[in-house]
């Protein structure tokens, strides 16, 4: 029996695998597939099975679609106010010249909260083109450090979408995942960042692409100032960790019920971004005068590639529920406790293995989230789900390549070949997640 569930899991991801890999099909619709085979594979029924897609399915999303379409619509005005620009050239200004590489990295390691990597890239490489300019030093120098804050935040820390999903899917707190989320990221945002920038712009000379000369830059008159957005995104962030600290052991001795009630609703992921929203809405949008017209637009597109995000999260959540009610949670615990291998170092492994071989960072944590689920036992503490979120976040991000969008967008944008891309890019994301891991590792000692 045991061999047998382990082999319908196996056959489950190879399908998914198979068809996203060869078929080019949908990773939404390739991880319902998979979740059928191992059911049919496992012996459930045909109708439990389509139960199963149900529940797993409405399960997952009843929290994710709010808290993932909530910060679409927060990234979105944040993007179209130049919210990026102000921060960036304040570090930037602050720095006086020296230290820039730290401060772009501090940059993306803030922007990356409420805007997607892809966006907030796009957004703030300008700024690397006009130092690599100034400076006639290696593009990598400047673009680097970005990125791994960039990537780092939008991989470790919520309301991003991966750790929010994966957060949910093993039911960890999210103030927890937030709190270890800042602790790893930090040393790992500085070591594949400004240490690795400097190292691999002397391998590597690249100028900044002439082609972005002709290309607009916003008024940095128009500008809002930086501490109204540094406020606002830490708003939802400080709320979160409020509810979470308040509803601690030691809080709860000089805290009563009623206070500890309305911080949990304040407090709440929910009411916490819709009070962002509600604050960007006006601070940067109404009292910019931009039109409502201009903000419902704005907000309406943002949702677009929120909803994919929030189907490829349900669908994970489906892989989940299956597993589950297969039985194969326990018979994978079982099996990985005879090789002697922790959940911790399973579910980094697993994320690996999949972002490697399909490229998606997030079908790569949903992926494993929904195969790691199944393994906690109950009494598993808060801090270690949510070093468990950070260990799969971590396994995730490691070694893009050309399968991956964002391989190709980092390429594009900075002017590098493929041989270029990978000595830098993907060794950057290799370093970030073998960091992150090993400081998960290190604080799972320690905790």
């Amino acid at each position: 029996m045991e061999l047998s569930l382990l082999g319908a899991i196996a056959a489950g991801v190879a399908v998914i695998l198979f068809l996203i890999l060869y078929f080019r099909i949908q990773a939404f619709m390739a991880l319902l597939i998979g979740s059928i085979v191992v059911g049919l594979l496992a012996g459930m029924p045909p109708l439990d099975i389509m139960d199963a897609i149900k529940n797993g399915m409405g399960g997952t999303l009843g929290f994710v679609a709010v808290v993932v379409g909530l910060g679409a619509l927060f990234g979105a005005i944040l993007e179209h106010s130049g919210g990026a620009e102000a921060v960036a050239g304040l570090l930037l200004k602050a720095t006086h010249g020296k230290g820039v590489s730290w401060a772009l990295m501090l940059t993306g390691f803030i922007i990356a909260i409420p805007v997607f990597f892809d966006v907030a890239f796009i957004i703030l490489v300008p700024l690397v083109y006009s130092l690599q300019r100034k400076s006639k030093k290696s593009i990598l120098l400047y673009g680097i450090p970005l990125l791994a804050g960039l990537a780092i935040t939008h991989a470790f820390i919520p309301p991003t979408p991966g750790p929010v999903a994966v957060a949910d899917i093993l039911k960890a707190d999210l103030g927890w995942v937030i709190v270890v989320g800042f602790i790893v990221g930090i040393p790992t945002a500085i070591v594949s960042g400004p240490l690795f920038g400097k190292y691999i712009a002397k391998q590597i000379y690249v100028e900044a692409p002439e082609r972005i000369d002709e290309e607009e830059t916003p008024d940095k008159g128009m500008l809002p100032h930086v501490l109204t957005i540094l406020a606002i995104i830490a708003l939802p962030i400080f709320l979160i960790v409020c509810n979470t600290l308040l509803n601690s052991l030691v809080a709860k001795n000089w805290t009563t019920v009623g206070f500890r009630d309305w911080m949990g609703m304040i407090g709440h992921p929910f009411t916490a971004l819709i009070l962002a929203n509600l604050i960007a809405w006006y601070v940067l949008g109404i009292r910019r005068k931009t039109s409502k017209e201009a903000l419902l637009k704005i907000s309406t597109k943002s949702l677009a590639p929120a909803g994919v995000i929030i189907l490829l999260t349900g669908a994970g959540g489906v892989f989940k529920q299956v597993l589950i009610e297969t039985g194969a949670g326990n018979q994978l615990a079982d099996a990985f406790a005879a090789m002697g291998l922790s959940t911790l170092v399973f579910a980094f492994v697993v994320a690996a293995l999949v972002r490697i071989l399909q490229g998606s960072a997030t079908v790569a944590m949903i992926t494993a989230a929904g195969v790691t689920a199944p393994l906690l036992v109950s009494g598993v503490s808060s801090l270690d789900k949510a070093l468990l979120v950070i260990a799969i976040a971590a396994g995730a991000s490691i070694l893009s390549h050309v399968n991956d969008s964002g391989f190709w967008l980092v390429s594009k944008y900075l002017g590098l070949t493929e041989k270029q891309t990978f000595r830098s890019w993907t060794v950057m994301t290799t370093i970030l997640a073998l960091t992150g891991f090993a400081s998960v590792w290190l604080l799972s000692l320690l905790l």
